[in-house]
């Protein structure tokens, strides 16, 4: 008898085996959905930092996605109804920890991904997404190289030729300015790419360019301050930071430097106003969107249900920095959600190489908008939001708007 139950033990699991073998997806092309309870579920990851420096800004992308799923829950492929489910990651504004992050996304078989705040942590997500075969669609990630031989990445803002062009002009035609400093960070993609864009923009227009640079985490700026303050600079150009630009703005006025300052689209964030309180004069920047701007009806009724969904919840108003305003880069957020689901609509799959071989043909009328890619994934846009810090009303005014030609 102890030898029959063995022999059929071992038959058992030779069965089981076997059954296992037949039934092995492991070749075949992710479904990159669920299913529970009898509903149907695509899910988007969403890189973004949710701590580090950058952190205040990644949260104002991903409660641009938070609200954009609230209005539109589910998409429809073919032929049937999905729910949407979001995926978030935290890629902690690190290179090197964004690494296991997009992984983790990877891991997860999502079928987009949208994001990152952060051109550099969005840098280094981009080829374990190629690899992956899942697309991302970047927000606010204003670096060239995101899209630049990544054929899975494409993006819905526009890049930082075009913004460190669009100050540099700015500079020299409301400023009057013949000499700009330019402050930017050792490492970082963006702060250095931008720098450099908008030297390379000031010089071609006829100015002379001054250069520092400081190290990540850096939190003294007296000895280049004190060079700035000793030089004849009209402008300063200081693409940083969230957690830099009050620090900065700050030590500049209290050691009596009056010169304008001007930054990019990182800026826009409320703590900076916050942090930087009465300091923050006769500072610029550049941006992508401006809840004022009325011409766009889609735009002005974003703003007022996104104004609403943020005070429905005081966690919200927290992770926006307090107030209620709406960052471009929440509106960004919004857009990139509707890009995403356009493109699975549009792909009739799930699966994220059929998703990537929709999204050049994805033609979007946004808050932000037209948006089309072009032959690099990169969005079609051509023109900039200038604001200033109005200390006294303690909100973000919009100046002008403004194109490289202008």
């Amino acid at each position: 008898m102890k030898k029959l139950l063995a022999l059929v033990a071992v038959l058992a699991m030779a069965l089981a085996i076997c059954t296992a073998c037949g039934n092995d997806d492991s070749k075949q092309p992710a479904n990159n959905n669920q299913q529970t309870g009898g509903d149907k579920v695509v899910t988007i990851g969403v890189y973004e930092p949710a701590s580090g420096e950058n952190g205040p800004g990644g949260k104002q992308e991903v409660l641009g996605i938070k609200y954009a799923q609230s209005v539109r829950p589910t998409v429809e492929i073919n032929g049937e109804t999905y729910t949407v489910e979001l995926k978030e990651v935290d890629n902690q504004s690190d290179t090197t920890k964004a690494v296991s992050a997009a992984q983790n996304l990877v891991s997860a078989n999502v079928s987009v991904i949208l994001g990152s705040y952060g051109s550099g942590v969005a840098i280094a997500g981009g080829p374990y997404f190629q690899q992956a075969q899942i697309p991302a669609i970047g927000i606010s990630c204003t670096n060239p190289q995101v899209t630049d031989g990544n054929d899975y990445y494409f993006r819905v803002c526009f890049l930082d030729p075009f913004q460190g062009t669009v100050m540099a002009n700015f500079a020299k035609d409301e400023m009057q300015a013949n000499t700009a400093y330019v402050i930017t960070q050792l490492g970082d993609d963006y702060s250095a790419g931008l720098g450099n864009y908008f030297k390379e923009a000031f010089v071609g227009l006829g100015g002379t360019v001054q250069e520092a640079q400081f190290q990540t985490g850096e939190t003294d700026f007296n000895a280049i301050l004190t060079n700035v303050l000793n030089s004849d600079a009209d402008v300063i150009f200081a693409p940083s930071s969230i957690q830099t630009a009050p620090l900065l703005i700050q030590q500049a006025r209290q050691m009596g430097i009056t010169i304008p300052i001007l930054a990019g689209d990182t800026w826009e964030n409320e703590s900076i106003i916050t942090n930087a309180g009465q300091y923050a004069t006769d500072v610029y920047l550049s941006t992508f969107f401006d809840e004022n701007d009325t011409a766009n009806p889609a735009a002005a009724e974003f703003v007022t249900g996104f104004k609403a969904w943020l005070n429905a919840d005081p966690q919200n108003l927290t992770n926006n920095g307090g107030g209620d305003g709406v960052a471009a880069v929440s509106a960004l957020g919004y857009d990139a959600y509707n890009v995403a689901l356009d493109a699975l609509e549009a792909a009739n799959s799930t699966v994220g190489a059929d998703v990537r071989n929709a999204l050049p043909g994805v033609n979007y009328t946004g808050v932000t908008g037209s948006i089309t890619f072009n032959e690099t994934g990169d969005a079609n846009k051509d023109m900039a939001y200038v604001k200033t810090i109005d200390v006294e009303n303690a909100n973000f005014k919009f100046l002008k708007t403004q194109s490289v030609g202008e």
